[in-house]
């Protein structure tokens, strides 16, 4: 069995209905508890169960990132970061408004739960959360 707890939500499960069943019924016994039956989303991840298990997706959430920032309607790259690409810390101007380079950048860091293939360069971008230059944001549009 696994208990999965974050802030005022709980996330119960086994193999074993009847375990389930009587988790709850202590819970409830403690504590208002209001079950919302199979779990579909949670913390902008959307599971969905088949006969072959369990898949995590993060579509909706994706998608929500993309239109807020104004690349919903991107093309598509074949790689998320140049091949070759060299970034320094010193080069290009600095950018007016860093936050929203740090917050694009947390945000590629939660993706990277279902797209692991943008782990290394979202790894290679946060290294200039700093102080984070044109040729950064650049390059982080590439990853959009």
């Amino acid at each position: 069995m696994a208990l999965l707890v974050y802030v005022d939500d709980i996330i119960i499960a086994s193999n074993n209905e009847k375990v389930v069943h009587d988790l709850k019924v202590s819970l409830d016994a403690h504590f208002k508890l209001k079950d919302l039956g199979t779990l579909r989303f949670f913390l902008g991840l959307e599971i969905a169960r088949t006969n072959k298990g369990i898949s995590l997706s993060q579509r909706p959430y994706a998608l929500q990132f993309l239109a807020n920032i104004g690349f919903l309607g991107s093309k598509l790259v074949s790689t998320p970061m140049e091949v070759n690409l060299k970034l320094s810390q010193d080069e290009g101007e600095a950018l007016e408004d860093p936050g929203l380079y740090k917050r694009m950048i947390g945000k590629l860091l939660y993706l990277t739960i279902t797209k692991p293939y943008i782990s290394y360069v979202v790894n290679k971008l946060s290294q200039f959360l700093l102080v984070p230059r044109v040729p950064h944001l650049q390059a982080l549009d590439r990853v959009l």
